[in-house]
C-alpha cells in the first residue's frame, strides 16, 4: 500500500488546501459579523431570548475577560467552544480596538480552522476507506461512535444544569451595581 499524495486530496473536486483556506475566511468574516453585530445592538444584545438563556452573570464574566486581556482573548476564545461564538459580540458591545480586533481574529482563525478541516477529512476518509474494505466493521464503528458522542453531550449537559447557579446582583455592562 503506497501512502496517498496530500497534495491530491480533494473534497468535490475542490483541494483540500483550498477547502482550508475557505473555511479559514468563512470563520474570518463570522467574527467581523459578531462583533459589528454586538457593536451595533450594545446593551439591547443582553436582553435579548439568547442573552437572557446565557445569563447576564456569564455575559459580565466575558466582558470583563475581554477588557483584561483585550484582543489575546480573542484570539484564545478560538479554542473554547461556547466563547469562539459569544466572546466576539461581547467584544463589540464594549468595543474593544478594532484594528486589534480583526488581527486577532485573523490570527484565531488562520490557526484554529486547518486542523478542524484536515482533521475531519481524515476521520471521514479513514471510515471511508474501512467501509470500503469492510462494511460490516464501518457499521459497527459507527454504531459505537454516534451513542458515545451523544451520551458525551448528554452527560455534559446533565451536570452543567446540577452545577448550581451563583447568585450576583444585576450589575450594568461597566460592573456597577444598577
Amino acid at each position: 500500500m503506497s501512502i496517498p499524495d496530500p497534495t491530491a486530496s480533494s473534497v468535490l473536486g475542490m483541494p483540500l488546501w483550498l477547502w482550508a483556506l475557505v473555511c479559514v475566511l468563512i470563520m474570518f468574516v463570522l467574527f467581523q459579523f459578531y462583533y459589528w453585530l454586538g457593536r451595533k445592538l450594545g446593551e439591547r444584545l443582553y436582553e435579548s431570548r439568547l442573552g437572557r438563556k446565557i445569563g447576564r452573570h456569564r455575559i459580565l464574566k466575558v466582558e470583563n475577560l475581554v477588557r483584561r486581556r483585550g484582543a489575546v482573548a480573542v484570539f484564545g476564545c478560538f479554542w473554547v467552544p461556547v466563547l469562539r461564538h459569544t466572546l466576539p459580540s461581547c467584544a463589540g458591545v464594549i468595543r474593544i480596538s478594532y484594528p486589534w480586533y480583526v488581527v486577532a481574529s485573523a490570527l484565531g482563525a488562520l490557526l484554529w480552522t486547518p486542523p478542524w478541516v484536515v482533521g475531519g477529512y481524515a476521520v471521514i476518509w479513514a471510515w471511508l476507506q474501512v467501509a470500503a474494505r469492510s462494511p460490516v466493521l464501518a457499521v459497527i464503528a459507527l454504531a459505537v461512535a454516534v451513542p458515545a458522542v451523544v451520551a458525551l453531550f448528554a452527560w455534559r449537559r446533565r451536570r452543567r444544569r446540577a452545577a448550581p447557579e451563583p447568585v450576583q446582583s444585576e450589575t450594568t455592562s461597566a460592573g456597577l451595581p444598577s
